[in-house]
């Protein structure tokens, strides 16, 4: 059925389509409409940073940034789900057109540019949805808010999300926000997650719980970079971090329509080099804290595979959205 469907959605505007689709699990996931999607999977429970996980297949952030879509989700049988990223005031994002296929490589280029109706709204969402999981919220700052006062922005996602998320991620890596991948180094980096910290010992007093904090990277890092984010990490305290977001490499859809948009390349072809990153990132951390392997996963075998990595939990976007909840059982099944 998902096979029709996507030609029918494949035949519209690629953020045509997006939203909705979004509009659809938006108004099915109460009702019985959500029969179309809703698979009973078993129960692979994985415990990691003082959670339980149903399974260790997540949904990544991106694809329901302002958590509209909670019980939806759940309901194909996500073990977890990440939310976001979200800003602290709502923003429209780049201009369109900013959403592209690639098919013939299962690949998708975005430059949405942290698209989304502000923190407030995914709170309000968030306490709407019955999903009793892990729920991550991944949060950003805004396009206009200078790189020297990105904290503040982290900060004020951090103190409205705190209370209702499982973890909260950092999205220092995302290539469509100006200036935001410099915040991975040096000082930068360091300045941030000791803010960053320092706000987690402050909620988790006054919350009387600890909710763990990880950083996504960028797939397109030297290895000497992957090494001094892994010590920057460690030192600060962070609780784990996520590899990798989506790239700037061309390489493996070149001479493809639409190959050279600008924006950020996820999918198939991001499979090697994300899990490049996990093997090497896992050996500088030297189980310092836990890795969510993210970027190409898009089979039984490569979940395995970046599992085998060092990331006991992964997640999927682009091929879900290439082979629908299917994929969902199938590397469920396998683990």
């Amino acid at each position: 059925m998902y096979s029709v469907l996507r030609n029918l959605l494949f035949s519209l505007d690629a953020e045509r389509s997006h939203d909705l689709s979004l509009k659809f699990l938006q108004a099915s996931q109460h009702n019985l409409l959500k029969r179309l999607y809703a698979q009973s999977l078993p129960d692979k429970p994985v415990e990691i940073f003082g959670l339980r996980f149903k399974n260790p297949l997540g949904l990544a952030a991106g694809l329901d940034k302002n958590g509209e879509c909670i019980d939806a989700f759940a309901a194909m049988g996500f073990g977890f789900i990440e939310v976001g990223t979200v800003t602290p005031r709502p923003q429209p994002g780049n201009e369109k057109p900013r959403l592209f296929r690639l098919p013939e490589s299962a690949a998708i280029i975005n430059r949405m540019g942290f698209n989304n109706k502000g923190v407030d709204y995914l709170v309000e969402r968030v306490r709407d949805a019955e999903y009793q999981g892990v729920l991550g919220i991944n949060i950003g700052k805004n396009k206009t808010t200078a790189e020297e006062n990105a904290l503040d922005d982290y900060l004020i996602c951090l103190d409205k999300v705190y209370a209702h998320a499982g973890y909260v991620t950092i999205n220092i890596s995302s290539p469509n926000t100006p200036g935001l991948r410099n915040l991975q180094y040096g000082e930068a980096l360091d300045s941030l997650l000791r803010g960053l910290k320092q706000a987690q010992q402050r909620l988790s007093d006054q919350h009387g719980r600890y909710v763990p904090i990880l950083v996504k990277i960028a797939p397109d890092l030297k290895d000497e970079e992957i090494v001094d984010i892994a010590r920057s990490l460690t030192q600060a305290g962070m609780d784990g971090v996520i590899a990798t977001n989506t790239t700037l490499d061309r390489s493996k859809v070149t001479g493809q329509p639409h190959a050279e948009e600008a924006g950020g390349l996820s999918g198939s072809p991001l499979t090697q080099a994300s899990l490049l990153v996990t093997q090497k990132l896992s050996k500088a951390l030297d189980g310092a804290m836990p890795i969510v392997g993210v970027g190409g996963i898009d089979s039984a075998v490569t979940a395995k595979a970046r599992i085998a990595a060092g990331s006991p939990l992964i997640q999927i976007y682009s091929s879900l959205i290439y082979q629908g909840p299917k994929l969902i059982r199938e590397i469920v099944e396998a683990l």
